[in-house]
């Protein structure tokens, strides 16, 4: 049975304090700070000026995502019960005006850092975006030829009259509205037009340098419009013509009483995605106020939902301009993964029998885990194999290699998760190849997603008296088994042949794919079952210990930390005299150095080049220093309504490798952390030390140490004054 968790099972002591829900940060507003840190890093010391661009284009990624998940779920609840109390106490309609008016300073942020900053310190170095207002007669030669060669076959422009209504606007796609004046040949008044840019053309062309006098001449697809739109519409004078985008609400709905193949039914929902309600709209900001009107009205947005910029409406696609450009000192410098020492040149399976082997992505490549599943496929005495797949991306090294194990005769099992939010397409495709090949594909749990990272391997071996026997191989992971996100995000994975873990997984997918009771497992943690209570008996046996004078410490991290009974064990623990070091990259709701509740919890976030990922969670124990790895963060959604696991490190040698790596270093940031005060805003980390410390350059130049060692990785040293603090 699943546990409910509720309010009225918190800690008696909280009771003496303020009302709960004034103790927590509201999750939307939590998820915007987030973004500021994100936009906020542009501006970090030595970063490249092409990397600058990159984060202030990722921002605009993540809003996208915030309106069309989160403030779409906002606007439902403020339909279906304008009355609504978020989970920290605020009314729901109060929520919405506060995103509001906060999105709107990120996104005026966002356009002056490029404009004012990037954009001009860009043409200093070569890179110039040509605006049409500034092309010559020669590069206006230029543009007419591209607009009438590349663009005009593929436009087709539509007239607003009661023969053309409004045209059906995509999820996130580029438009053009534009104002008119005039008859045209039928004799009708025209006065708007919409004009649609198909997402096959390219938003950012490059004007030959010639032309262009720069090393790299820029060119937007907005630009060619604005010059050349009065083509499209001869005869009739154009007045205006203003870029926008509407965002949408992206869920989907699959109703599990109805559905039969999950996969059918999802694939059926799926081109809905693109046209679901309207949440916001970007337009450009010199567009006229009846023209916004007429926008806001179409798509039944108010005031609040509108978003104008100085710029182009998605800077997201600015993303392309990094890769055009070759000027290596703009970018970050190059890092090649290191391969562990004991993986090179043996075969894995040889390896695990002798020692557990722990993988730091993307500090450490991604390519044992790959050689993992390829050996298995090849290796006769393999019998099978069973992997959950959330994300792995549309091209898969992964996925190929299930297949090739499956036509190579292994029994090869795949719990996809379909519900992977936006990559639900990818894998729907894949899950399709897969059952071609002859994979036994099925998709969890209909209500709870399947987030958990493990692959099991079954392979038939000898004992020492030459007895055959079946032996488990594992890999558990916090992150998802997609190559290009390996190098990209942090996180740990731990390849293992222990018997007893090996168990655990073997049982935990026989939950997934069958049905019965919740097993009783050795090692592992699972949502929805065992998760959430485990963390909360190890919360409080800290909280014990610290009420008895003994050292008592808890040091976790992760993507979330939002679940109220955690926070609320958490409050009780600090009250109790245990210190505790929280890094959470993203929202928050925990109020740290609140006096008298949380005065011993410090929270931190990590913004720098690669996205902190994984979790990890430290517990002092009585001197055991436990420590886990887990797929899931400390949010409602991750503790009762998803498959998670939380592992433990059992190797002393790994155990501290996590330690060190994982926590300790991060706490001894004073380059990219953010400390998070009580009032749930953030400030830089400002250290009086001589030398700053980045904890993900210090990873970086210590690997790179180990390529240099031919693979050999030392265990970085541990700070004394922080081991003394800490015990």
């Amino acid at each position: 049975m699943l546990r409910a968790h509720r309010l009225d099972a918190l800690p008696s002591q909280l009771y003496m304090r303020p009302p709960f829900a004034l103790t927590l940060i509201n999750r939307e507003l939590g998820i915007l700070e987030f973004n500021a840190r994100v936009l906020a890093h542009h501006a970090a010391r030595d970063l490249p000026l092409l990397e600058r661009l990159r984060y202030v284009c990722i921002v605009s990624g993540n809003l996208d995502e915030f309106f069309e998940v989160r403030v779409a779920g906002l606007r439902e609840k403020l339909r279906d019960n304008p009355a609504a109390v978020s989970s920290d106490g605020m009314l729901v309609r109060e929520v919405y005006r506060a995103v509001a008016e906060r999105a709107c300073e990120l996104v005026q942020q966002q356009y002056t850092a490029l404009t004012q900053d990037i954009l001009p310190k860009l043409a200093e170095r070569g890179v110039v975006f040509h605006a049409a207002d500034d092309w010559n007669a020669v590069q206006r030669e230029w543009a007419a030829r591209y607009f009438h060669r590349e663009l005009t076959p593929i436009l087709t422009p539509i007239t607003l009259d009661p023969a053309h209504p409004f045209p059906r606007v995509s999820n996130k796609s580029l438009n053009f509205i534009v104002q008119l004046g005039g008859r045209d040949a039928f004799g009708r008044a025209v006065r708007l037009g919409i004009v649609q840019a198909p997402r096959t053309l390219a938003r950012v062309v490059r004007m030959p340098t010639e032309l262009s006098g720069h090393p790299y001449g820029l060119v937007l697809l907005s630009a060619f419009m604005e010059a050349f739109v009065s083509s499209l519409f001869p005869g009739i004078e154009v007045l205006g013509c203003y870029q926008f985008r509407v965002t949408r609400n992206a869920e989907l709905f699959v109703s599990e009483d109805e559905a039969t193949d999950l996969r059918e039914a999802l694939q059926g929902e799926l081109p809905e995605r693109h046209h679901g309600a309207a949440v916001r709209l970007e337009i450009a900001r010199g567009a006229p106020p009846p023209l916004v009107d007429r926008l806001l009205r179409e798509f039944d947005l108010g005031a609040d939902d509108c978003y104008r910029v100085d710029g182009p409406v998605n800077l997201v696609r600015l993303l392309t301009v990094p890769d055009m450009i070759d000027e290596p000192d703009m970018k970050f410098d190059p890092f090649v993964p290191n391969i562990p020492a004991e993986m090179a040149g043996e075969s894995v399976f040889r390896t695990l029998r002798k020692r557990d082997v722990l993988l730091h992505h993307p500090y450490e490549s991604f390519a044992p885990v790959l050689e993992f599943l390829q050996e298995a496929g090849r290796d006769p005495a393999v019998l099978a194999i069973k992997m959950t797949i959330y994300r792995t991306g549309s091209e898969s090294a992964v996925m190929e290699a299930l297949i090739d194990a499956a036509r190579h005769g292994k029994e090869v099992t795949a719990v996809v998760e379909l519900f992977a939010r936006f990559d639900e397409e990818t894998n729907i495709d894949w899950s399709a190849r897969l059952a071609a090949a002859g994979v036994q594909v099925v998709y969890g749990v209909m209500g709870h997603k399947c987030h958990a990272k493990m692959t099991l391997i079954v392979r038939r071996e000898n004992d020492a008296l030459g007895t055959p026997y079946l032996r488990r191989y594992v890999h558990l992971g916090t992150g998802n088994y997609h190559a290009r996100t390996a190098r990209l995000y942090t996180d740990f994975g731990l390849l293992t042949s222990q018997e007893e873990i090996g168990e655990d997984v073997h049982h935990l997918f026989q939950l997934l794919t069958g049905a019965g009771d919740p097993p009783k497992l050795h090692h592992l943690w699972h949502a929805p079952f065992t998760l959430h209570d485990k963390l909360i008996e190890k919360i409080q046996a800290e909280a014990e210990q610290a009420r008895q004078g003994r050292p008592a410490r808890i040091i976790a991290k992760m993507n979330a930390l939002l679940e109220p009974t955690v926070i609320a064990a958490l409050y009780d623990a600090s009250c109790a005299g245990v210190r505790i070091d929280l890094i959470v990259r993203g929202v928050c709701a925990l109020r740290p150095g609140v006096p008298g509740l949380s005065e011993h919890i410090t929270v931190r976030s990590i913004i720098g080049r690669f996205l902190e990922h994984h979790r990890v969670f430290y517990f002092h124990a009585a001197g055991q220093d436990q420590v886990y790895l887990s797929s899931a963060d400390w949010m409602d959604r991750n503790l009762f309504r998803r498959v998670e696991i939380a592992f433990p490190v059992l190797d002393r040698r790994l155990r501290d490798r996590v330690l060190r790596e994982g926590l300790r270093l991060p706490l001894r940031d004073n380059s990219n952390a953010w400390l998070m005060q009580s009032d749930g805003q953030y400030e830089l980390r400002r250290s009086r030390a001589k030398q700053r410390l980045s904890s993900q350059g210090a990873l970086l130049a210590h690997f790179r140490q180990g390529r240099a060692g031919a693979g050999k990785v030392p265990l970085l040293p541990l700070d004394p004054r922080l081991r003394k603090r800490q015990e």
